[in-house]
């Protein structure tokens, strides 16, 4: 039997020996590329919220239902609470939407991100377009090609310490689909010019893509 060739040696991390920020690393660069849901939202007194957030999938088909992952802030000296204005929003509320992130206005959904008291409205601090929706309270956003209105489904808190995580599960009531895009239900990748997260300040064009056909 022929030898395997090992491509190199192996670093073994066990995670309850490292700090959290230090996995945190390992994983956001790990699990990469990663869409990113940019979620808007709105208060009981109607101030919106938009932010992006890049721990974000979707979880079933039938019912639709997406599912986005805010984590606890760390210390900070703003003052602002550990817990995101968006989870509060959307357990408050029971509504969302998710915009998808396109090249177009990636510039300005970085702006969104942040961190910015919750009496501030980020579609002011972006310069982008609120939408109404039509069966959810928070507007879409207008330069978004592809728009989920969500009502929540579930909220799943995973860690409460800094850089723990909430799973808010939503199903989706309302598409919004630019018409360009949409081909027998089909959204052409060549115009939604999507972007997804990798680690750090890097993000990733999905402009260089191959096909592979599943074994039958």
């Amino acid at each position: 039997m022929s030898e395997i060739a090992v491509p190199g040696a192996m670093t073994t991390l066990d995670p309850a020996e490292q700090r959290p920020q230090d996995i945190y690393k390992l994983l956001v660069g790990s699990v990469v590329p990663r869409p990113i849901a940019f979620v808007s939202s709105m208060d009981a007194e109607g101030v919106c919220n938009l932010a992006p957030f890049s721990f974000f999938t979707v979880a079933s088909v039938n019912p639709p239902i997406v599912c986005f992952c805010p984590m606890m802030r760390g210390a900070t000296n703003s003052g602002l609470q550990p817990t995101k204005d968006t989870l509060r929003n959307v357990i408050a509320t029971g509504e969302f939407v998710v915009n998808i992130v396109s090249e177009e206005f990636a510039t300005q959904m970085n702006a969104c991100s942040a961190e910015l008291p919750p009496e501030v409205d980020e579609f002011q601090v972006s310069g982008l377009t609120p939408l109404a929706s039509e069966l959810v309270r928070p507007p879409r956003v207008a330069e978004s090609h592809v728009q989920m209105e969500c009502r929540l489904q579930q909220v799943i808190h995973v860690g409460t310490e800094p850089l723990g995580g909430s799973l808010v599960l939503g199903e989706v009531l309302r598409f919004h689909v630019r018409a360009s895009l949409l081909d027998n239900f089909r959204i052409d990748p060549e115009k939604l010019h999507a972007i997804g997260r990798m680690a750090g300040s890097t993000y990733a064009r999905t402009r260089d893509r191959f096909d592979m056909e599943r074994p039958k």
